[in-house]
């Protein structure tokens, strides 16, 4: 049984990470940490946790905790998760990574050096849908892969400026605290990994336009990015806040086929896989479960840690999206295409 302790009470803890652990096997919920006091008790109470604290060094000398998962700001990722490395805690994180190329480093040396797990939250690794199409990838089905689109958005409709958001989750309008984007860093990151992890490649160029990454709109709310990955592989990714009715959907186009991805990159949707090929033709559908890739992502991480193997998504794939999105970031305010020069700690 793994003893998890979580760091920060938002949303996102509260509706997906919690009921997560609660429901994965071999997981349980020990701590939760929060400044504030009262708050970090009744998120306790309502999670079954065993302890609340409102100071992290305690809670990280708590010997029930035995990895943590970090939800706090993401300007804060790389400081909590290198405080919890040194305790002797493995760590999964919430995406972004980390906001900077040098705590993206920073972290991931701390982790190897006092040799516990790292993980990223990027749990569209675990949809079935997506496991299924990066094997046929691998698998040589579709020939090569030569365009890749993914998209992910949300919004209400009518709204053509998203409304600030309130409580805790003000961050989310802070540039220094988000890591100087909104949409990119809310879905955009996610669609990003998803077609790394399903293409097997890396990304070699970056261009992105956006509606923000300037003085007078520092977080944009809608964004297009093109990405060129090693093979030669052309694709796009599109994400934003202004999308009421988006399918957030993935297609892989090769020379001897396609697989499409119909709503599997939001678990509160039904999915639909469709496979078309020389060789292969079919289509497989997922019911809609709002918890299946969260726990599909504790169970993964908990696996790492008692098979000292490596979780789904590791501290390498969190440092690689965060060189791409800085990439992204430097494209959109400097309109100009940006290559990358991958990172080795």
């Amino acid at each position: 049984m793994l003893g998890w302790g979580i760091i920060s009470t938002g949303l996102h803890p509260e509706n997906k990470i919690a009921p997560a652990i609660a429901r994965a096997d071999g997981a349980e919920l020990a701590a939760v940490y929060s400044r504030d006091r009262l708050r970090a008790e009744a998120f306790a109470e309502r999670h079954g946790a065993r302890t609340a604290y409102d100071d992290l060094d305690a809670m990280l000398a708590d010997a029930a905790v035995d990895a943590v998962f970090i939800s706090s700001p993401n300007s804060l990722h790389a400081q909590h998760g290198i405080k919890a490395a040194a305790a002797g805690k493995h760590v999964l994180v919430e995406k972004p990574m980390t906001t900077t190329l040098e705590d993206s480093v920073a972290l991931v040396q701390a982790c190897r050096t006092r040799g516990v797990k790292l993980g990223v939250g990027f749990e569209l690794r675990l949809h079935p849908g997506h496991v299924t199409a990066r094997r046929q990838v691998a698998q040589g089905t579709l020939g090569v892969i030569t365009m890749a689109q993914a998209q992910w958005g949300f919004g209400v409709r009518g709204q053509q400026i998203p409304e600030p958001r309130t409580g805790l989750r003000q961050w989310w309008m802070q540039p220094e605290m988000i890591g100087g984007a909104a949409a990119i860093m809310g879905t955009g990151v996610h669609a990003i990994d998803l077609l790394r992890f399903l293409l097997g490649q890396e990304v070699t160029e970056v261009t992105a336009l956006t509606n923000g990454q300037t003085p007078d709109q520092p977080l944009e709310t809608i964004a297009a990015l093109s990405l060129r990955f090693s093979s030669g592989c052309i694709a796009t990714v599109f994400c934003g806040r202004t999308l009421p009715d988006s399918r957030n959907d993935f297609v892989l186009y090769g020379v001897n086929g396609r697989i499409t991805g119909r709503a599997t990159l939001w678990e509160a949707q039904q999915g639909k896989l469709e496979m078309v090929s020389d060789s292969e033709n079919y289509t497989e559908v997922y019911p809609a479960d709002y918890l299946g890739n969260f726990t599909a992502l504790i169970e993964d991480f908990g696996r790492a840690v008692a098979e000292d193997g490596e979780p789904a998504a590791t501290g390498m794939d969190g440092l690689r999206v965060v060189e791409i999105t800085l990439a992204a970031l430097e494209s959109a305010r400097e309109g100009r295409t940006v290559k990358l020069t991958p990172t080795t700690p």
